[in-house]
């Protein structure tokens, strides 16, 4: 029988050097995905806006202190948070860490007040809309359409008043 890996949820600036990883991969995907013009991608929001003081946070999942996984939020809006930069480390793909990531960021943005997630993701990133619409977001375009006619393909979530902490149980 093997036991599941312990992993730790840590709330970090953008700075912090275990962030790079993260970042590094984020703009390789990008860059192989929509070519050099997604270079800007990482830097179109400045660093602050991650931070708690402006409404958003910056989460990292660690596995024996190592970074596997992560995202951030930023202010939408007076009620809504923006998800950004959600990442799993190549080598740790196909664990469901990019559910835990979303699930955290969700009670994370719940509990500072926020009522709705807006988010939006490539058209060349098959991956990413599967995993919203497996979370439960609603697309906020044509799921018929070819997604290269689209753009950025945005969807929303409206979070509960009260959200359990992504591993516990709801209380009924």
């Amino acid at each position: 029988m093997t036991s599941a890996v312990e992993l730790t949820v840590i709330h970090v600036p953008v700075s912090d050097p275990r962030v790079r990883p993260l970042l590094r991969e984020l703009e390789d995907e990008y860059s192989r995905r929509y070519g050099r013009a997604a270079h800007g991608e990482i830097s179109r929001y400045p660093d602050e806006e991650f931070t708690a003081p402006h409404g958003g946070l910056l989460l990292l999942l660690l596995e024996h202190g190592r970074p596997v996984a992560g995202g951030a939020f930023r202010r939408y809006d007076a009620t809504t948070a923006e998800l950004k930069r959600i990442w799993t480390h190549s080598a740790h793909r196909r664990r469901g860490l990019a559910r835990r990531v979303v699930a955290e960021l969700e009670h994370e943005a719940s509990l500072r007040g926020y009522r709705r997630i807006h988010l939006t993701t490539g058209p060349r990133q098959p991956e990413a809309r599967g995993l919203y619409l497996a979370t439960g977001y609603a697309p906020l375009f044509d799921t018929e359409a070819d997604p290269e006619t689209i753009g950025p393909l945005p969807f929303e979530k409206h979070l509960p008043a009260t959200v359990t902490h992504p591993g516990e149980a709801a209380q009924l």
